[in-house]
C-alpha cells in the first residue's frame, strides 16, 4: 500500500537496504565472512537473475546491452526525459567483501523502493545499472562494461578479451544469458543520462578517521601505472666481491624507494605504490640479474601526475648513470583525473544536511564506473565509512546506519534532479 509523503520527508528502509545487502551475499559466500562471485561466472549469474528479479517486482524494465551491463527502468511523467541514474557492480574479488560495489546497486534499488511505496511520480525516469566486469579479477579491462559504455575501448575488443582459462567474456556472457540485444557504447546509440550517481563505501580510512558518515566526493585521482625492468647481471653469491656486482636488486630497490619519496613530495594527493616484484633467477646463492615491478602513481590533477611521472623518470636515469645496470620503464596504463559535476556534488551536500549528517568533500583514490560515466553526463559520487577503511578483503564491514544514511542522501540528490510530480 502507498504511504503518501511530502518529497522532503522521505527516508529509505535501512533493515530492507541492510537485508538485501545480506541475501545478494549469500551468492558466492565464504567461509570467512566475505563474497567471491567473479564476474559472468554462474554465480555472477544468479546474482544478476536476483536483481533482475527485484526490479521486476518494483515495475521496472530491464535492458540488457551488448557487453551484459543491466539497466533496471522506472518510468517518469515524461519519459522523453534522459534517466536519473545510479548504479555500481555486483562482480567481486575472488576473496571480496558484501559491500563493494554491492551497496551502489543495492541503494539505487532502495530508492526504487521507496518511491514506490510511497507512490512518488518523479517528472525523468529512474534507472539502476549493473556495470559488468568492474573488478577486473576475471577478465582485463577493469571497469570493461562502462569503459564500453562511454567508448574507451570498442565492444568487439572487449568481448575478445579471455580467462586463464581461455574462456572469452563474449563465450561468458553467453553461457549466463546476459549477452544482451542492446547498444553497448554511446557512440551506437545507448542513452545518455540526466544525470548519475554512485553510492560507495569509501574503500580507504578518512572518513572514519574524521568521524564522518557522508562523503561529497568531487572527483576521482587520475593514475599512470608503469611497468620497470632493471637488468644487471646474474652471478655467484660467493665468489663475486661486493663491488664487481652488476645486483640488479640493490639498484631496482633505490629506485622503488624513489617511488614513495616522489609520492610524498606530492601531498596531499600525491600516491605511489610499487605493488608487484618478481626477481630473476630468484635463487638463494645467485645475484639476480633482473628485477621487474610495478609502479602506481596518483594524483588530483594532471600536471602533479605528469611531474611525478617527470621525476621517476629522472630517478630512471639517474640509476642507469650510477648502477651498473639497465632501466627499461614503460607506462601501461592511464587514467586522467577526474572533476565531478559540482551542481551533482552540491546535492549530495544538501542531501547530507537534510538527513542530519555531517559531511566532508573527498577525493577517490580508487577507480569506479562513475570515472568512465562522467565522460558522457553530469556524474558524482557519495563515500559512507568502511570499517578500518578496508575492501577487498572477506573482513570488508560496513555500519547498517552509514549505509541508510548514505541511501537517504542519494535518494534525495536523484529526486533533486529527477523533479517530483506533485
Amino acid at each position: 500500500m502507498n504511504d503518501r509523503l511530502s518529497a522532503t520527508a522521505l527516508a529509505v528502509d535501512g533493515a530492507r537496504l541492510w537485508q538485501s545487502l545480506m541475501d545478494l551475499a549469500r551468492i558466492g559466500a565464504t567461509d570467512k565472512g566475505g563474497v567471491a562471485r567473479l564476474a559472468l561466472t554462474d554465480l555472477d549469474g544468479q546474482a544478476r537473475d536476483l536483481f533482475a528479479q527485484w526490479c521486476r517486482a518494483e515495475g521496472c524494465t530491464i535492458r540488457v546491452d551488448g557487453i551484459g551491463n543491466i539497466f533496471a527502468r522506472r518510468p517518469g511523467a515524461r519519459d522523453d526525459l534522459p534517466a536519473i541514474a545510479t548504479g555500481s557492480h555486483i562482480d567481486t574479488q575472488p576473496t571480496g567483501g558484501k559491500f563493494d560495489g554491492n551497496y551502489g546497486v543495492m541503494a539505487g534499488l532502495e530508492v526504487l523502493r521507496t518511491l514506490n511505496r510511497h507512490g512518488v511520480r518523479t517528472e525523468a525516469p529512474i534507472e539502476v545499472c549493473v556495470w559488468t566486469n568492474e573488478e577486473g579479477s576475471r577478465f582485463v579491462p577493469v571497469m570493461m562494461g562502462s569503459g564500453v559504455y562511454c567508448d574507451d575501448f570498442t565492444l568487439d575488443y572487449a568481448l575478445s578479451r579471455a580467462d586463464h582459462d581461455g574462456v572469452s567474456v563474449r563465450e561468458a556472457l553467453a553461457a549466463i544469458g546476459y549477452a544482451g540485444p542492446a547498444p553497448a557504447s554511446v557512440a551506437a546509440g545507448a542513452p545518455r543520462f540526466g544525470a548519475y550517481f554512485e553510492a560507495h563505501i569509501e574503500q580507504g580510512p578518512v572518513l572514519e578517521d574524521a568521524g564522518i558518515v557522508i562523503g561529497a566526493v568531487t572527483g576521482a585521482l587520475g593514475q599512470r601505472w608503469y611497468d620497470v625492468t632493471v637488468s644487471g647481471m646474474e652471478a655467484h653469491a660467493g665468489p663475486t666481491p661486493m663491488h664487481l656486482r652488476k645486483d640488479a636488486l640493490f639498484a631496482a630497490t633505490h629506485l622503488m624507494q624513489k617511488v614513495v619519496d616522489i609520492a610524498l613530495a606530492h601531498q596531499p594527493n600525491g600516491r605511489g605504490t610499487v605493488g608487484c616484484v618478481h626477481v630473476h633467477p630468484n635463487s638463494r646463492n645467485v645475484i639476480p640479474g633482473r628485477v621487474e615491478f610495478t609502479v602506481d602513481f596518483r594524483h588530483g590533477d594532471d600536471a602533479g601526475l605528469l611531474a611525478m611521472d617527470a621525476a621517476l623518470r629522472q630517478a630512471a636515469a639517474e640509476l642507469q648513470r650510477d648502477f651498473p645496470v639497465g632501466v627499461a620503464l614503460e607506462q601501461v596504463v592511464y587514467f586522467e583525473p577526474v572533476a565531478f559535476d559540482p551542481l551533482l556534488v552540491d546535492a549530495i551536500r544538501l542531501g547530507a544536511r537534510r538527513s542530519g549528517n555531517a559531511c566532508l568533500d573527498i577525493v577517490s583514490g580508487a577507480g569506479h564506473d562513475a570515472v568512465y560515466v562522467a565522460r558522457t553526463a553530469p556524474t558524482a559520487m557519495i563515500f559512507v565509512p568502511c570499517k578500518d577503511g578496508i575492501s577487498h578483503n572477506e573482513i570488508e564491514d560496513a555500519d547498517p546506519a552509514h549505509l541508510e544514511a548514505g541511501a537517504n542522501v542519494l535518494l534525495h540528490a536523484m529526486l533533486e534532479r529527477a523533479g517530483v510530480v506533485p
